[in-house]
């Protein structure tokens, strides 16, 4: 039997990704990793996809090790020309009409892939579909495998080139997505009774004016939180992302965003939460998964 309980924890990562997505790790080598950061709290929020949630309940389950896992989902918007990610948490990713939706986005990713690569081709790279939906796997196809493609044929000598000269916006191989509006990614996430988050407000390239613009349009639509801790912020931009949080009433999240084991973002790393905040957690009940709890 499960024991349920509201307590105080000290590490609590709302935003990482498998390889059901362009995270590296698979579901196992995702969780192991976590309980070796001393996580006690990981929501998996793969790209458009909760795939891999099951599988992640199940092996956490059979471990000796308690940790709560918090189902999630990153789904990709467009807004004014710009790809904005919202957070679903603790959603129920079992939830039939969830599947569906986020279905249609997989097969608008498919399709972008698509184009991605015939514009590679005529830019003389052959084959790089097949060879990244052989790196996707499991996951869905995203602009990071074209990346991997790119650098292992030598096109690039690093994955930020493959952005900047290929796939980045205006660069040659760059298609613009279709991605659905902030206001539905929220109805999304609140018809499977989950809370909507900004995901990592401090990435976008924006004005402050325009970032302002964002997170007024993001609440004004029924948006519940922002991710005021994650990778690569200044203690200005934390701040800056406290502040915004305080004024527009939005509870707090905190994530890494880890993606695969480099020296720049690590799993429940430098996430805690300031205390003028409310955390997006709050009024939440969690369930430690592991085999002694659940004996």
């Amino acid at each position: 039997m499960q024991v349920e309980r509201r307590v105080s924890l000290s590490k609590i990562d709302l935003h990482c990704h498998s390889h059901f997505s362009d995270g590296r790790l698979s579901i196992e080598e995702l969780i192991d990793r976590a309980h070796n950061m001393q996580v006690d709290v990981l929501a998996i929020t793969d790209h458009d996809t909760v795939a891999g949630i099951q599988s992640a309940m199940n092996y956490q389950s059979g471990q000796k090790r308690a940790m709560t896992l918090i189902p999630g989902v990153e789904i990709s918007t467009g807004w004014h020309n710009f790809d904005i990610h919202i957070l679903g948490l603790n959603l129920d990713y079992r939830d039939a009409r969830l599947i569906e939706r986020l279905e249609l986005q997989g097969q608008s990713r498919d399709e972008r892939a698509r184009k991605i690569a015939e514009k590679l081709e005529k830019a003389g790279v052959a084959g790089c579909y097949e060879r990244a939906r052989e790196i996707a796997g499991v996951g869905q196809i995203t602009r990071a495998h074209f990346a991997r493609v790119l650098l292992e044929k030598g096109v690039v000598d690093s994955l930020e080139k493959a952005f900047k000269k290929y796939l980045g916006k205006g660069e040659r191989a760059h298609v613009k997505p279709q991605w659905i509006d902030i206001p539905t990614a929220i109805k999304w996430i609140h018809d499977a009774g989950g809370k909507a988050v900004l995901a990592h407000p401090g990435h976008y390239d924006l004005s402050a004016k325009w970032l302002r613009r964002l997170i007024v349009e993001f609440k004004q639509s029924g948006g519940d939180g922002i991710e005021v801790i994650h990778s690569h912020l200044s203690p200005q931009r934390k701040q800056q992302m406290v502040d915004y949080a305080t004024e527009y009433q939005l509870e707090a999240s905190a994530g890494s965003d880890f993606h695969f084991p480099n020296r720049w973002t690590e799993l429940g790393k430098n996430l805690s939460l300031p205390e003028q905040v409310v955390p997006i957690w709050h009024n939440w009940i969690f369930k430690p998964l592991s085999k002694r709890e659940s004996a």
